[in-house]
């Protein structure tokens, strides 16, 4: 379904170049607002929806790969 919706000029100016900082549209950011204000924003999606993104999305480590965290700041420190 499509609505139209009226806005100041200055507000949507300001709400598409947050959208464009956010790698997203303005109709998105729209679009998850009802979202979340009508509860369809709940848990259940949201783990639906990593679950998703994990598996579609998911990085490559080289084989043996350990995750430490204590490594990985130390790093961050030396550079």
């Amino acid at each position: 379904m499509n609505i139209t919706l009226s806005a100041n000029d200055d507000i949507i100016a300001k709400s598409r170049k947050y959208a464009e900082r956010h790698n997203t549209s303005l109709n998105e950011l729209v679009r998850d607002f009802l979202k979340k204000i009508s509860g369809e924003d709940n848990a259940s999606n949201n783990a639906q929806e990593f679950c998703k993104l994990a598996v579609s999305k998911s990085g490559c480590s080289e084989p043996g790969f350990v995750f430490d965290r204590d490594e990985i700041h130390d790093r961050r420190r030396q550079r």
